[in-house]
């Protein structure tokens, strides 16, 4: 039953100077069984966040709607939207709760969040574990990710703009998809500017052969 919600994943989080780039393909696994080819690995959850996910897919449903509870009502409490490091810690909190509460199936779930606020834009990688990391540069989750560090590695410049983090992004993606097996199918990304947050590509792909 736990391998069956477990799913394959390669995410990717790039700090650009002028906003955050989030990436991630579309193939849900269940072992060796591809069960979405479309699946939602990149999630918009406000006007101000957005986030990837990699592992339990029902934990990572439920966490979802749980954090956007969270900041709807911090927002209503305090009259002014959430900081991102403040959203970084409450998915923080919910993701530890859930991994240390007992249970005969235990939520594991990877999560990076990009935001912005008053102080500019943002990325946090939040471990299974519940620890919170701010990200400087770059981050992957997934059974992909050793795929796409490579790439994120060799590439990767502190100057670049979204445009260049989002064609950095699809290239360590599309790397991750020859090579991993449990990722695939589609590549879908988010941009977060200081102005918005779009979903500016979610296109599937044909693997070579």
């Amino acid at each position: 039953m736990e391998e069956q919600l477990k799913t394959g994943t390669t995410t990717v989080g790039i700090v650009c100077k002028d906003g955050i780039v989030l990436a991630a393909d579309m193939r849900a696994t269940a072992g060796t069984m591809i069960v979405d080819k479309r699946a939602e690995k990149v999630h918009i959850i406000s006007d101000d966040f957005a986030l990837t996910i990699a592992g339990g897919v029902s934990d990572a449903q439920l966490l979802i709607k749980l954090i956007r509870a969270e900041l709807k009502l911090k927002e209503m409490r305090t009259n002014k939207r959430p900081a991102a490091k403040e959203a970084a810690n409450l998915l923080g909190g919910l993701v530890y709760s859930t991994i240390r509460r007992p249970s005969m199936l235990p939520g594991i779930v990877h999560f990076l969040l990009g935001g912005k606020d008053a102080k500019g834009s943002h990325l946090y990688d939040l471990f299974p574990d519940g620890s919170v990391t701010k990200i400087k540069d770059f981050v992957s989750s997934g059974s992909g990710s050793v795929f796409a560090y490579g790439v994120l590695e060799t590439h990767y410049k502190p100057d670049f703009t979204v445009n260049d983090g989002v064609k950095l992004a699809l290239k360590a993606i599309d790397t991750a998809l020859q090579r991993d097996s449990a990722s695939g199918n589609g590549i879908d990304v988010v941009v977060v500017t200081e102005k918005e947050i779009k979903r500016v590509l979610r296109k599937e792909v044909e693997m070579r052969l």
